[in-house]
């Protein structure tokens, strides 16, 4: 059985200043905090002109959107390499969960990017906090259809359970103590991987 899981279809911006500005809101937006980071900063960080930020996105609203963009394509792109390399749907979960311990254990983790980013808009109906709506649903999708294809008796509460997990391991890991939040994560995965051999 074959596990695919699709890619969005955005695409990376092709011109090279528009692409410097997304690499740098990338990189100051999560080290930093997205509202913390100004304009003007944004346009020095990224050597452009701001006649060039304003001609590629017009407003901060629209590179922190793409930022979200990014993130997501990102995510999205590590998990179909996970499924492209792995046939089995077990192998698959178990290729997720290791690519957020990796994360979690990288130097310069500050936590789940889109919670981080979500933690910054109180507005439930602001441009981000539905990038990062859309983003989850994306996600408990694929655990979802995973935990369906590994044979789970409840697979929408085996992917809530392992997407609160994730979010948890990903607080507890930056927040705290990453061994400890990654080792609870890895016993979530493998208790819900077990329900689905019984």
């Amino acid at each position: 059985m074959t596990i695919t899981i699709d890619p969005p279809l955005t695409e990376l911006p092709a011109a090279p200043a528009k692409l410097r500005i997304l690499l740098t809101a990338d990189e100051l937006f999560y080290d930093e905090g997205i509202r913390s980071v100004g304009v003007d900063r944004l346009i020095a960080a990224s050597s452009v002109t701001k006649a060039t930020f304003y001609k590629h996105y017009g407003s901060k609203d629209r590179v922190t959107a793409a930022y979200i963009g990014y993130r997501h394509r990102s995510l999205a792109e590590a998990f179909a390499r996970v499924a492209a390399e792995n046939d089995a749907a077990q192998d698959v979960l178990t290729g997720v969960r290791d690519h957020t311990l990796e994360q979690i254990n990288a130097p310069g983790f500050r936590g789940c990017p889109f919670i981080n980013a979500a933690a910054e808009f109180s507005d439930p109906q602001h441009p981000v906090r539905v990038a990062v709506r859309s983003h989850r649903d994306w996600l408990n999708g694929v655990l979802e259809n995973l935990t369906r294809a590994l044979g789970h008796p409840m697979p929408g509460h085996a992917a809530d359970e392992l997407q609160l997990a994730m979010d948890g391991a990903m607080s507890g890991g930056y927040a705290g103590d990453p061994i400890a939040a990654s080792a609870a994560m890895s016993r979530t995965f493998e208790r819900v991987i077990g329900e689905a051999g019984r």
